[in-house]
């Protein structure tokens, strides 16, 4: 089961389209982060399980999402509702209470990945505009096993790193 994560694409369509084009066969969920600055008809959002960021004004997407994938519970937000600049506790107690294994957020511009008590913690990055690093990325999960390998990537594909984890 693979997982395609993107966030912060700021109005930009064409590196949303670009990735969906990429990995949309063999992603069993897409999901956008938030700050997509579009509307829900928006073509390039279209097959992406989108959230509301701190700079969406238009349409009415949710500020947060549960899904699953791959016997997987998935809790999705931008992450500005959770102070996440400053601590991912409120992040991680949320996704805790409503009983998911990984919680996606954008917001930091930030990737990076972590687990705290039996939670993965994933950040895509930015499509559009990265802080702490020169490459645009996004995140490809992919659980096999019970092991979730979990791929940054360049929006050329070229991974930039890679983390493995057990959930236990």
């Amino acid at each position: 089961m693979k997982v395609l994560i993107v966030s912060d694409s700021h109005g930009s369509t064409a590196e949303l389209e670009q990735l969906k084009a990429l990995h949309q066969q063999e992603a069993e969920l897409m999901i956008h982060c938030g700050d997509s600055e579009l509307g829900e008809a928006d073509e390039a959002l279209a097959g992406y399980t989108v959230v509301r960021g701190n700079c969406d004004w238009r349409g009415s997407f949710p500020n947060e999402i549960i899904t699953e994938a791959g016997g997987l519970r998935f809790f999705v937000t931008h992450g500005h509702l959770y102070n996440i600049k400053m601590t991912l506790q409120t992040l991680l107690y949320k996704a805790m209470e409503q009983g998911a294994r990984v919680a996606c957020f954008g917001h930091s511009h930030v990737l990076g990945a972590e687990v705290i008590n039996g939670v993965l913690l994933l950040n895509p990055g930015s499509i559009l505009l990265p802080r702490g690093r020169k490459e645009k990325t996004y995140a490809l999960l992919e659980c096999k096993n019970g092991v979730i390998q979990v791929q940054f990537r360049e929006l050329n594909g070229n991974v930039v790193a890679q983390q493995e984890f057990s959930l236990g």
